[in-house]
């Protein structure tokens, strides 16, 4: 039977807030890859991950996240299996040993709360500021924030993909280390990665499909690790491992590798990578803004995400109209969580700014033929 090396153009049109959209570019070095990578020529599917080849894609990878963020070797760069929401236990597990502070932690929306709910069951914390009562409509002011000298760690997530709210600064105090899931807009723009101890990102939403999360951690947040962890839980078993310590998802951070590769080769940095965010972001918010309220956005415009557009209709009824209406149009992935309801556009690195045009000018159509 023949095989068939069409990309699907459907793909072009994935607003889906994850696994999300991969550049075109990638997916057609990956249709080539699941039948012949050209260095080894076998299916990147087969390949063993104790091959040399493999080692070299670890390698490559590693060195190509730290060129992007501008990082030393005094951070250790691991690609781990669990997710991010095994990072939500394993930060305090690891990070406590012999504090008797508590941790301090945002509650910013769903998956913040999602991590409080995880790391209470290993030690009591300290929540600095939550949006709750307000609907996570909006991110904290500085001086809503009480930071403590004596903290071990300070927690927050860069970008709340669900509520659509994205922090544009970095908390917390030089002094105390910082722990941050960047797993939403992790390689969407120029980041000061230098001021983290920890970061933590899985690839399903701009740098790659699911099964793989990106862990960079300072070295000098090691010394202190307790010494009765399993080993599938101690970051310093992965470091000596180089990300091998069991059956790492070798096809998951192949395409990893070749999305590093895209940001540097093709889009060369993450200064132009966040020049389109920012130009993708600003067409759909100008969208909602001019549409005399038929469309609303649900956060304060000073918090809003580059990342996922999150807005409502007048009603539940107009919103399935709009969705069904779009998905007729070859739209897909813009129903909002199941946690709110409403429309979630995401706009991924691998989204292209034709995709977005489209996509507002079906706005603007739909809201002309149903006013």
């Amino acid at each position: 039977m023949p095989v068939s090396t069409r990309i699907n153009p459907n793909n072009a049109l994935n607003f889906s807030g994850g696994p999300g959209a991969l550049p075109q570019a990638v997916l057609a070095q990956v249709q080539d890859a699941i039948l012949n990578v050209p260095e080894v020529g076998l299916s990147v599917l087969g390949i063993s991950h104790r091959s040399d080849w493999f080692a070299g894609v670890v390698q490559e990878l590693e060195n190509n996240i730290r060129q992007l963020l501008g990082l030393d070797l005094s951070y250790h760069v691991l690609f781990l299996q669990g997710g991010a929401t095994q990072q939500f236990s394993m930060v305090p597990m690891t990070l406590l040993h012999g504090k008797t502070q508590p941790p301090e932690y945002l509650h910013t929306g769903y998956w913040s709360g999602k991590v409080l709910g995880e790391a209470r069951h290993e030690t009591p914390l300290r929540v600095l500021w939550s949006g709750e009562q307000e609907g996570f409509s909006r991110l904290p002011r500085d001086e809503e924030l009480q930071f403590s000298a004596d903290a071990p760690y300070f927690h927050y997530i860069s970008n709340e993909t669900v509520e659509g709210l994205q922090f544009n600064r970095v908390l917390g105090r030089d002094d105390v280390p910082r722990v941050c899931d960047m797993s939403s807009d992790f390689l969407s723009k120029p980041c000061e990665a230098d001021r983290f101890s920890l970061i933590y990102a899985h690839a399903q939403k701009n740098i790659g499909p699911a099964g793989v999360t990106v862990v960079l951690i300072r070295d000098e947040l090691l010394h202190d690790m307790p010494d009765n962890l399993p080993g599938w839980l101690d970051y310093r078993s992965h470091i000596t491992a180089h990300s091998n310590y069991n059956t790492p998802p070798v096809f998951a951070i192949y395409v990893v590798l070749l999305v590093t590769r895209w940001l540097l080769r093709d889009v060369s940095g993450l200064t132009n990578m966040s020049a389109i965010n920012q130009r993708k972001a600003a067409l759909l918010y100008a969208a909602l803004d001019d549409s005399d309220g038929f469309y609303r956005g649900r956060t304060a415009r000073e918090d809003r995400s580059l990342m996922n557009v999150v807005f409502n209709l007048d009603s539940a009824a107009r919103e399935q109209q709009f969705l069904a209406a779009s998905q007729r149009a070859g739209f897909s992935g813009l129903s909002g969580h199941r946690a709110i309801g409403g429309v979630r556009a995401s706009i991924y690195n691998g989204l292209e700014l034709n995709a977005v045009e489209q996509l507002t000018q079906f706005m603007r159509d739909f809201q002309q033929k149903t006013r």
